[in-house]
């Protein structure tokens, strides 16, 4: 098994064991054995385990935002319409049996005070999300699109710890709020955007992630 490979099984098996249970219960022979190395061979890959989580958390981020483009893409070409999709995107993920909430809230909450590189990487991911977003929004026509990309943004975490926390219709309801705030002053034109039942279609297995 060359290193790239070790590598690969090392972060698949740290993106399961940490999102289901945490970082900090999660052992590195439990890994190793997970992944189905050497002892050597993972700390050959990742010297530190603060180096494994700051690599699964950026591995998890381009996956994450890259299915929720994807999914946008895929579902509508209205530009109104694209910033409720991702909505509608939330809510298949929510529905799905592994789902534990945000992975960079979550690692955040255990590590954050302790690891510069864990809050790094959180806040990183949400900048990213906002501005991807934000430019929905302003492709939309949005008036204020950074006003309401933040508020957007808002509303989409707290959607995600709503539907860990309680479950239920976290993501139609944020969906709907967000409906409200395209149609507000800092919405504009982007108050065009369907307010209807969200536009579904088929999903790619497995893709969503956070």
């Amino acid at each position: 098994m060359d290193l790239d490979e070790a590598r690969t099984r090392i972060l698949d098996a740290a993106e399961t064991l940490f999102y289901e249970r945490g970082i900090q219960s999660v052992g590195m022979d439990e890994l190793r054995g997970a992944a189905g190395v050497s002892l050597k061979r993972l700390y050959q890959c990742f010297p530190a385990k603060r180096d494994l989580v700051e690599a699964y958390l950026r591995r998890r981020d381009g996956r994450w935002r890259a299915a929720l483009a994807e999914y946008v893409d895929a579902h509508t070409d209205d530009p109104a319409a694209r910033p409720l999709a991702v909505f509608d995107w939330l809510g298949d993920w929510f529905a799905e049996p592994g789902f534990r909430g945000c992975a960079f809230a979550n690692a955040y909450g255990e590590l954050g005070a302790a690891s510069d590189g864990v809050g790094r990487v959180a806040r990183d991911h949400k900048s990213a999300l906002l501005a991807y977003v934000t430019g929905l929004v302003r492709a939309a026509g949005a008036d204020q699109p950074e006003l309401l990309g933040r508020q957007l943004v808002l509303l989409i975490d707290g959607a995600i710890a709503g539907a860990a926390l309680r479950g239920g219709a976290a993501a139609p309801e944020a969906r709907a709020a967000a409906a409200v705030l395209m149609a507000s002053p800092a919405g504009g034109a982007a108050g065009a955007a369907e307010c209807g039942p969200p536009v579904r279609g088929p999903a790619a297995p497995g893709a969503n992630m956070a």
